[in-house]
């Protein structure tokens, strides 16, 4: 039964293959905010990001978020940088046209923050164009060689570090997510390809090594609450 968690699983998500309805994809948006906020992103960001980011005591910071969703973590980062009195240009990358639009309208009243549509792989960005680079919960759509390539192109554009915070593929972080997503989650999308994510998931050692082979230098790989894996390293 362990078996399925010695490596990742290359099956395509829902999301990946398009086979939903728009009212399917608006769902999944909300339904996957309530969702990442039971489980921990915000903190993994306040943790890893920020705290970073607070530790090299600058007044102002460009970030960009690879795969950004709705822009829910962007948000994060823009009311702690506000109430650390930080300037902060903040910019979400997203292909999904309507993700892309999604970043704007749930951002209202943060002028800080941007969309852009693009690919991850061949981001629309001079080299060096931000401070800091990340993702979440968006390398475990990507085939290993593409997790390589998105993770040069992040490191090509950031100038000082680039973090990745992604799910712990874990047999407990499976089974207590199927079993709760039975009782608790209505959207297909969140409830399935959730499940289907975890299984996509990383080891430790899985992500040091694609650092590794994308040439990122000072790699650390730390695990935070709940199964989640947080990734940083130096840009350059």
């Amino acid at each position: 039964m362990l078996d399925r968690f010695r490596r990742r699983s290359y099956e395509l998500e829902h999301l990946d293959l398009g086979d939903y309805t728009d009212e399917e994809y608006e769902g999944c948006l909300v339904e996957l905010r309530r969702v990442n906020r039971w489980l921990g992103d915000a903190r993994a960001l306040r943790r890893s990001v920020l705290t970073e980011i607070g530790r090299d005591a600058a007044r102002a910071f460009t970030l960009l978020d690879v795969g950004a969703g709705s822009g829910e973590l962007l948000r994060e980062a823009a009311r702690w940088a506000r109430a650390q009195g930080i300037e902060a240009r903040l910019v979400g990358l997203e292909l999904n046209a309507r993700s892309a639009l999604s970043i704007l309208e749930e951002s209202e009243g943060f002028g800080e923050i941007a969309a852009v549509r693009g690919d991850a792989l061949r981001l629309p960005f001079a080299d060096g164009a931000f401070d800091y680079c990340m993702c979440s919960l968006f390398t475990h759509h990507l085939t290993d060689e593409r997790l390589v390539a998105a993770l040069r192109e992040m490191a090509r554009v950031a100038r000082r570090r680039v973090f990745v915070i992604d799910l712990h593929r874990h047999p407990v972080a499976y089974y207590f997510y199927t079993t709760a997503g039975r009782l608790l989650l209505h959207n297909r999308l969140v409830r399935e390809d959730g499940a289907l994510s975890i299984l996509r998931g990383f080891a430790p050692e899985e992500l040091r090594r694609f650092a590794s082979l994308a040439g990122l230098r000072r790699v650390r790989v730390e695990r935070r609450f709940p199964y989640r894996l947080v990734l940083s390293a130096s840009a350059a």
